[in-house]
């Protein structure tokens, strides 16, 4: 597939844009700083900036799909625009862990552990999951990783859910950026979460 990725230069659009070139997808790899992405077979650098929808949309014409690994500061309804404006039908998106229930109707963020720091980022988050369930044109999937994602092994095992906290035996909910774009490219392959969200954690 021919796949554009977002915020390719980051921890996660680094992985997945290595993920993708790793299984011979061809990659448009898009990021404010082009330099900072990894080069590898297959993967074209592309110096571009989400936030312009018109312009964004030139970048990702004649894609299969679209993966974002943006921060939540570019709205859903900006890479909608550009995705239909470029006539992609399918999104997949780097989401944030917060909205995943810990126990029914009980939102990770809700609980008495979450970091009061990381609220403004997460609740961004909850707002973009929350616009791409109100769209019925593009073909989304949010992607929401365990409760931490963090630099580690690419292990290539994980266990997968939908709206719950995926937790091990001792309560932890982990999972590294390698093994978290595995997951991501599996998706993409394997077309499971159709709009909807999924998640995955050891």
């Amino acid at each position: 597939m021919k796949v554009s990725v977002l915020g390719a230069s980051g921890r996660a659009g680094s992985e997945i844009t290595k993920e993708l070139a790793a299984r011979g997808h061809d990659v448009v790899a898009i990021a404010r700083k082009p330099d900072a992405i990894p080069a590898a077979p297959g993967v074209t650098p592309i110096a571009g900036d989400a936030s312009d929808p018109a312009a964004l949309a030139k970048l990702i014409e004649g894609s299969d799909a679209v993966i974002s690994a943006l921060h939540f500061d570019v709205p859903a309804e900006t890479l909608l625009t550009a995705l239909k404006t470029a006539g992609v039908a399918r999104l997949l998106v780097t989401g944030g862990a917060a909205s995943l229930e810990v126990a029914p109707g009980v939102r990770l963020i809700d609980t008495p552990e979450f970091p009061e720091e990381w609220k403004t980022f997460a609740r961004g988050g909850i707002v973009f999951l929350d616009a791409l369930r109100g769209e019925k044109d593009i073909d989304w999937t949010f992607f929401s990783p365990a409760a931490v994602i963090e630099e580690g092994p690419r292990l290539g095992h994980f266990r997968t859910g939908e709206d719950q906290l995926v937790v091990d035996d001792k309560g932890e909910s982990k999972i590294s950026f390698a093994d978290y774009a595995i997951a991501m490219v599996d998706e993409l392959e394997q077309h499971k979460h159709s709009r909807a969200r999924f998640t995955a954690a050891y």
